[in-house]
This record gives structure tokens, sequence and C-alpha cells, in this order.
């Protein structure tokens, strides 16, 4: 592949090297600094970030996922750190806040080591045995099950998790909607269950009015109107046929030349195209639908053929959408008009109507007997305002789906992480290992900061709370109240948090730490403006053996 030498190393003058300790250290302020950005956005209490994006728009949001995508860093280490936050998002949709504050005192805690000459090694083995014994206490007995029919329960967690939100104001209706959307998407087959709500559950903002009148369509919006002013816009128990094909003449593939010698040819080739469209309706009119929706085209004439035989066509409908009434009234998507059957037809929808909707029209597909997609209708006074509430709906919607996969609780309010460092300080031997088990006290520290508390009053009382606690077949419950900055235990009606997530974030956030400690070096190779590709000099040439 070389042709026969040894693959090349240049390191040209202008190449930027740090290497060992300083390094270290230069990733670890890196990823505090993150942290510190984000740290104020926890618990009920959370201030609100004004971003600023290039294109003069503002973002207003607590959100620790979305704070992240809007800021522009230039470190590697920082940047790996803003990558954490995505990747607890789509993995579990929830703690991306929790994550990269967790994920910064790791290292912090971890710089103290750096400095008595301790191998980084050996600071990442302790993290590790650490990390394993944090995973046995949290799917062991720090956990609680739950029974995913009792609606009260679940309401609770998911209100639990929307109460340090903008849309907490509102929280029985955000919760009931995040509970309706998962409940209706969750396909249960061969035991096995699937709760696609990126794909099936999609929200549909539309400014005005105001955010109590959002709902759950137990079918599909779509932003179409009717492609004939003439066609029926309500249909009561329509037959639904779904296609992939334009039904309008097929022009050339490619660049396609035809030759018209005289005015005959012409007038035949206009009948062909009309025998072909024609042909296209005939056999869609066959079976008598009362509605076609198509991701392609109609042209006038198939309008002409369809109106007449008294069939409502939409046309140019997106494939997401498509698939999603697919799913609603069970109809089959067919990708050729000539292979139609009677079983591709939808009979599921109760009710098919185009509203209008401030100045746009709207189809709505709604009343489906087994719906297994939905659209949730979201209104609001502004686009910001539709948004935001946009983000934190799609997090009460993963902390449901995540119930429902996995409907095991761990008490929220800190009371969680401290009974972990508890249980972790009694098995400590080794100083990475201790301090690690004291790093999860952040959580319950900065939550107590956000309310304006007394932090060492609160914690030191916090942490004699579960000293006491000798019950090893149960949690300690006793956390922080978010809102006031007091002791509560956590109760049947406290504050709860879904397992999945907490595991999620702890294995993020130590594996991350542990990655960053893991780099010794950094080089980059970039080119100074003004700088010409000049081949290297002997000296800058490091080469392998012929």
């Amino acid at each position: 592949m070389f042709g026969g030498r040894a693959p090349v190393l240049v390191l040209s003058q202008n190449t930027k090297r740090n290497s060992g300790r300083k390094v270290q250290v230069e990733n670890i302020n890196a990823g505090k600094q993150i942290a510190d950005v984000i740290r104020t956005c926890l618990g009920p209490q959370a201030m609100l970030k004004m971003l600023m994006d290039p294109m003069g728009g503002i973002v207003m949001t607590n959100d620790g996922n979305a704070i992240l995508r809007e800021i522009t860093v230039q470190h590697p280490a920082a940047k790996s750190m803003i990558e954490i936050a995505r990747t607890q998002d789509e993995e579990v949709g929830d703690g991306t806040t929790s994550v990269i504050v967790l994920a910064g005192e790791m290292l912090v805690t971890a710089e103290q080591f750096l400095e008595q000459q301790i191998h980084p090694t050996i600071i990442i083995r302790q993290y590790k045995q650490a990390l394993e014994d944090m995973v046995s206490l949290l799917e062991g007995p720090l956990s609680i099950p739950i029974n995913k029919s009792d609606k009260t329960a679940m309401a609770n967690v998911v209100k639990s998790c929307i109460g340090t939100k903008f849309i907490g104001k509102w929280a029985d209706m955000a919760v009931k909607i995040a509970l309706d959307a998962v409940s209706t998407v969750m396909l249960v087959e061969d035991g096995r269950t699937e709760i696609d709500l990126k794909r099936y559950a999609k929200v549909e903002k539309i400014p005005g009015s105001s955010i109590e009148e959002s709902e759950v369509l137990y079918g599909v919006m779509i932003n179409k109107d009717v492609t004939h002013p003439k066609m029926s816009r309500c249909i009561e128990n329509p037959r639904i046929m779904l296609l992939d094909c334009p039904l309008e003449y097929k022009k050339g593939e490619s660049q396609t030349n035809v030759e018209i010698s005289g005015e005959v040819d012409f007038t035949r080739m206009l009948e062909i195209e009309e025998e072909h469209v024609r042909r296209v309706c005939e056999d869609i009119i066959a079976l008598k639908p009362d509605l076609v929706i198509t991701e392609k085209g109609v042209s006038d004439l198939a309008q002409h053929f369809l109106l007449k035989a008294g069939i409502t066509a939409l046309r140019r409908v997106r494939k997401s959408d498509n698939n999603r009434i697919a799913r609603a009234c069970g109809a089959t998507i067919v990708h050729r008009t000539e292979e139609l059957q009677e079983s591709d037809i939808g009979k599921g929808c109760g009710l098919f109507e185009v509203k209008k909707l401030g100045d746009e029209y709207f189809t709505y597909l709604t009343k489906c007997t087994n719906p297994k997609a939905c659209t949730i209708l979201l209104r609001g006074a502004s686009k910001d305002v539709l948004n935001e509430t946009e983000r934190n709906l799609q997090d009460a919607m993963q902390v449901a789906r995540n119930i429902f996969l996995n409907p095991r609780l761990v008490p929220g309010g800190g009371a969680i992480e401290m009974a972990v460092a508890h249980q972790l300080l009694q098995k400590a031997t080794h100083g990475p290992y201790r301090a690690l088990a004291h790093t999860l006290e952040i959580i319950p520290r900065t939550l107590a900061q956000n309310c304006g508390a007394n932090t060492i009053r609160t914690l030191t009382a916090l942490r004699a709370k579960h000293a006491s606690h000798t019950d090893t077949t149960k949690p300690c419950c006793w956390g922080i109240d978010g809102e006031s900055g007091n002791l509560v235990e956590q109760g049947p009606d406290g504050v709860w948090e879904p397992l999945t997530v907490k595991l999620q974030v702890y294995k993020t956030a130590v594996e991350t730490a542990i990655l960053l400690l893991r780099i010794d070096d950094i080089v980059s190779g970039s080119k100074k403006q003004g700088e010409k590709n000049e081949p290297p000099k002997p000296s800058q040439v490091a080469e392998g053996h012929e």
C-alpha cells in the first residue's frame, strides 16, 4: 500500500505539541469551565440562559443539551464534554445537566491525585471499580419497582422531571400529553416492547391561542390541503389509500429527445400521456377509496378523474408523515397502482377533515381505532415559547418511555447520590475511590446552592440522615427540596427518577472522566496563514525502516 515503504510521520515546525501533566491539567480545566456554565441550570430554581445564535435569533432555556448545542468551543476536551450531553439526550432524553456537572467534578477531583504524582492509570482503575459498584448498588437495593398500570405513580415521576422546566406551570397537562403519547406509540410484539417516539410521535407547533389548548391527537395531522377546491373536506370512516408513485405522466428518467415530424405525432404523444394517467386513475377508482394520499405529484387530469369518482386527493406528503398515516389507519404504502389490492386500503381512521388554523390549512386524520402513531398539537404565544415547550415535552416523553421499558425508580432531589456515596465510602480503601464517592455529593450541593440555602449546614444534616439509615433493603429517601433548599423525605408523592436515566448519567460521566484522563498528548498540525506547502527538511522527518 505504501510502495514498500513504512508510513512517514512528518513533524513540521508549526506542529503544536503539548504533552504530559500540562495537557491533563488543561483538559481538566476545560471540563470544569463547561460544568460551571451549566451548574446553575440544575433543579427547580434553575436559572435560564439566553443564547444568541449567529443568525441573530435568541434561545432562552435551562435545558443543558440545548445550551451546549449553541455554545462554540475550541478546546478538544470541552468538545468531548459537549458530546456527552448529546449522548445522554439521545439515549434517555433526560439528565443532560447532571451528567456534565458530575463529569466536570470527577475531573477536578482527579487533579489533586495527579499533583501527588499518582499515575493516571491507577486513578482510572479506581474510577472503573467505583462505577461497577455504583451500577450494582443502583440495580440492587437502591432502586424500587413501580407498577406500570398505576397512572398516579407514573404521573408523579414524569411531573418530577418537568418540575424544573419552563413547562412546569402546566405540569398536569404536560404529564397527561407525555403519558398518552407514549402509551399510544408503544408496540408490543413477541414479548418485546418498542417505543419509537422520534418516528411516530410528531410534535406540531402552531403559534396562537394558549398553551392550555395543546392536545394529543390519536392519529395524524399534516400541513396539507386537498388538491382541488371541490373535493370533499370532511369524510367519516374514510377508506384511505397511500401511494408512493406520481399520479401524472412520467417524464423521461435522463435527457430524452423526441423527434416530431408531423402534427399527428404530437397529438398521439398527448393521447399516450392521457391514456397513462387514465389507466392509473382507473386502477385507483376500482378499489373505491374515499381518500388518496401520495408522496409525489397529482396532475390536473388525474384530479379531474378522481373528482368525478368522488375521491379526495392529497399530494406531496412527506415520507415520514406517510409512514405515520400508514401505522395509524392500518394502510399499506403502495409503489405501483397496478399492484393495488383491497388489503392495502386503510379502514382504521374514524374522521378525515381539513381545518384552518391561523393562515394555513391542516389535514386531520383522527379517531383511529388502534393508532400506533400520534401527533401532539402544541399551541403557544410565540415561537420561543413553543420551542422551549417542545424541548421540555420531549424530555417528559423520554422519561415516560424509560419507565415503560424499565419500571424501576430511584429517589430524586440528591437522595440517591447521597445514598450511593454513603455506601461507596463504607467500602472505600483507596484515595481515588473515596474521592469519586465524594464527587456524587455535587448534585445535592448544587441543588442547595441554586436555592440560596446554607450549603455546608444542609449537606452536613443530609449526611447525618443517610448515616443513621439502617434498613439495607430500601434506599434512604432523604434529599433536598429543590424549591426551598430544606431537607425532605421523598414519599410516594415526592420526586422520583427513572433508574435508566441515573445509570446512564453515572456511566457516561465516569467514562468521560476516564477518557480525558487517558489523554497525555495533544498534537495539532494546522498551517499558519500564508505559509507555502514546502517539502519538509530532513531533520523534520521521522521515517520508518524500509
